[in-house]
């Protein structure tokens, strides 16, 4: 029989076994050591804010008695030997001053033969003094007694004789009681008072550590300036000679500085620099010494005054050149005139925050800077000024054409306003017809020396633009360029050389200068130079001249964009501290509307000016209808008027007109010119009659 197995239990079906995963627990972190945790909540404690701030604080009270103490002891120290004059000898050795050396030198010999005498007496002072009490005693015990006789005298009682001796012992016995209740205390507060005394001359005199100091101290922020600070941004400012020179002075480098005087929105004092350091070192390190000053560097000016190896610093309070100036009087006083021979044209404030003004009699100007830093409105407040004066004549070129001259339409006689090469030539001829109006000037002044002329201005702005165009005339002269050939090159120059004797003056604005845009010969005939924000300091250079870089003028240290309107001008018009080379200028600011709303009175004070928007040569001319044109909306025009302006409308036809020409083509019309006040006029109603007569008799003869 054969052997069966019995399956008790069923296998299963591999397909449908579920395997089942075990997930072990988590195995828990281990725990943070208790030294771990602790160091943790001792660096954070530590470290916090609170605790610094607490630990400076304390730090700082303890080290102002320090601090107090060490600056009492040294005050000690002057008073009682000839430290103090020893320090001052040395710095007057250091800084090369050997007068002043002798003369120190002299009185400490004086202090110590003083002392001497004190110390010599101090040997005979102890029988002095004895005897001195012992007959000041007896003096006094005999006035005592003497006292009380006379109250015996009067009272009949003979006790009364030792009355006032007994009082004055009972008087002294009080005081020493007093003293007796009072000492105990006094010898336990005396330490106590002795340490806040320190601490007041150590808290005033900020005698702590830099790192004990609270935030603001240590940030500069708010610092005033004072001797010491500015001896010591001196001294680390990284010139080895004037920081040896500085070390040998010791507390006596304060010397060197002048007073320091509050000076507008800032601080000014003068640094006679030590022998061996040259003014140019300081210059040189403007923005290490702005920062030592705990100043940004536009906020530090370096200029160079009269006196020898000295420079002077004006130090901005902080900020202070970000705010606005305010506006400008043109604006604010609706009533102001304008003199161009005796008056000034108000431009804004110097850094001491005084009114800056500026003289344009006789003047030629340039004002150069980068772009969009307020070239134009610097130039065009200075002509809104002259516009008050009616006997000022305007002739302005824009070459760059976006309006910022459109309010001088109707007052300036010519007024071209556009960036192409044909507005170049037109503003080329332009500054030839002032070419040609100054050499009639001068003829007309060489036949009658008395002879006086209205002041005429030839403004350009964006002069580069005239300077770089390639355009030749149809001789093959071009336009631009700076050659002897360049016919605007040679216009400029040429009133340079002579116009300001006939008060035909050349203004003009530019661009970014180079000698391409800006050619030397034409930069150096202005007679006020001015110049904004700039790139680099030979672009100064170009801008000012050598001569006003060199005594401190720094544009090119302006901030591009947050400088705007703050220029360096170069000129005799305008008052600049003795011995400085350049001034420093904020100038005010007037937009387009206020700029309007002045040129409009500005044409309400004149007889109406007709401006011409282009320069028309070579063409057929009707001679009366010039006439009428140019007279504009004027009542009346004075005939040298007319003549200058037929000039300006077209050179080739009314360049050489005399009176006399004038009247023979208003004669032949039935006009008839006459005097008033002594001037020949002529009537604006009289032309139009004549012209309008005129047209009736073609329109008649036409029809017959």
């Amino acid at each position: 029989m054969g052997n069966t197995v019995v399956h008790l239990h069923k296998t299963p079906d591999p397909a449908t076994v579920t395997t089942l995963t075990v997930v072990p627990d988590p195995v828990p972190p281990a725990p943070v050591p208790l030294w771990v945790r602790s160091g943790r909540a001792v660096k954070h404690a530590v470290t916090h804010e609170r605790t610094q701030t607490t630990a400076r604080t304390v730090a700082r009270h303890g080290l102002y008695v320090v601090g107090g103490a060490r600056i009492v002891g040294r005050r000690t120290w002057d008073g009682k030997t000839a430290a103090r004059y020893e320090r001052f000898m040395r710095a007057a050795e250091a800084a090369g001053d050997m007068d002043a050396a002798m003369e120190w030198e002299e009185r400490a010999q004086r202090f110590r033969d003083a002392r001497h005498r004190r110390r010599m007496d101090l040997l005979h002072s102890p029988v002095d003094a004895a005897k001195g009490v012992a007959v000041t005693t007896g003096m006094g015990i005999g006035s005592l007694v003497a006292l009380g006789v006379v109250m015996a005298i009067a009272t009949k009682d003979v006790t009364d004789v030792v009355t006032p001796l007994m009082a004055t012992v009972e008087f002294i016995n009080l005081l020493i009681t007093i003293v007796q209740v009072v000492w105990g205390p006094l010898v336990t507060l005396g330490p106590f008072l002795a340490l806040l005394a320190l601490w007041a001359v150590g808290s005033k005199q900020q005698a702590a550590p830099q790192w004990a100091l609270p935030a603001q101290v240590r940030n500069g922020e708010g610092e005033p300036i004072t001797p010491s600070i500015v001896v010591k941004a001196l001294r680390d400012l990284g010139v080895p000679a004037l920081r040896n020179a500085i070390k040998d002075m010791g507390d006596a480098g304060a010397s060197m500085l002048s007073p320091i005087v509050i000076a507008g929105c800032g601080v000014e004092v003068d640094v006679t620099l030590p022998s061996g350091v040259s003014t140019n070192e300081v210059q040189n390190k403007r923005r290490k010494l702005a920062e030592n000053l705990t100043r940004h560097e536009h906020e530090v000016f370096i200029t160079i005054p009269q006196a020898a190896r000295t420079v002077r610093l004006w130090i901005a309070d902080s900020g202070a050149l970000d705010e606005p100036i305010g506006p400008s009087p043109l604006v604010t006083d609706e009533t102001m005139t304008a003199d161009y021979a005796k008056g000034r044209a108000p431009w804004g404030q110097d850094l001491r925050g005084d009114a800056a003004s500026l003289s344009l009699y006789q003047r030629h100007l340039l004002i150069t800077g980068l772009s969009n830093q307020g070239k134009t409105a610097s130039l065009r407040a200075l002509a809104l000024w002259a516009a008050l004066d009616k006997r000022v004549e305007f002739r302005i070129a824009d070459l760059k054409g976006v309006g910022d001259w459109a309010m001088f339409d109707g007052l300036a006689t010519v007024l071209i306003q556009g960036p192409t090469d044909e507005h170049v030539i037109e503003a080329t001829e332009m500054v030839e017809d002032a070419l040609d109006e100054m050499n009639r000037r001068i003829e007309a002044h060489r036949l009658d020396p008395d002879a006086v002329f209205d002041p005429l201005i030839c403004i350009v702005d964006e002069a580069q633009v005239a300077f770089m165009c390639p355009a030749v005339d149809e001789d093959k002269r071009p336009y631009g360029g700076s050659k002897a050939t360049s016919r605007y090159f040679m216009a400029v120059r040429k009133i340079h050389n002579q116009g300001r004797a006939v008060d035909v003056l050349m203004w003009q604005g530019t661009q970014d200068p180079t000698d391409q845009n800006l050619p030397k010969l034409v930069r150096e005939g202005a007679h006020t130079r001015a110049a904004l924000a700039l790139g680099t300091e030979s672009q100064a250079v170009m801008a000012l001249g050598e001569k006003a870089v060199n005594g401190g003028a720094a544009p090119h240290l302006l901030r591009q964009g947050l400088d705007k309107g703050t220029l360096v001008v170069a000129s005799d018009g305008i008052e600049i501290p003795k011995g400085q080379s350049s001034l420093t200028v904020r100038t005010h600011y007037i937009d387009d509307d206020e700029a309007k709303a002045i040129t409009d009175r500005a044409k309400a004070i004149r007889d109406g000016v007709t401006t011409l928007h282009s320069i028309e040569r070579g063409e057929e001319r009707d001679p009366l209808a010039d006439v009428a044109g140019v007279m504009g909306d004027a009542e009346r025009s004075y005939t040298q008027d007319v003549l200058k302006r037929l000039a300006i409308l077209s050179e080739d036809a009314y360049g050489g007109w005399t009176f006399g020409d004038l009247k023979r083509v208003l004669e032949a019309a039935g006009v008839e010119a006459y005097k008033s006040h002594g001037r020949m006029v002529v009537r604006r109603d009289d032309v139009a009659r004549a012209l309008a007569d005129r047209d009736d008799e073609g329109s008649t003869s036409a029809s017959e």
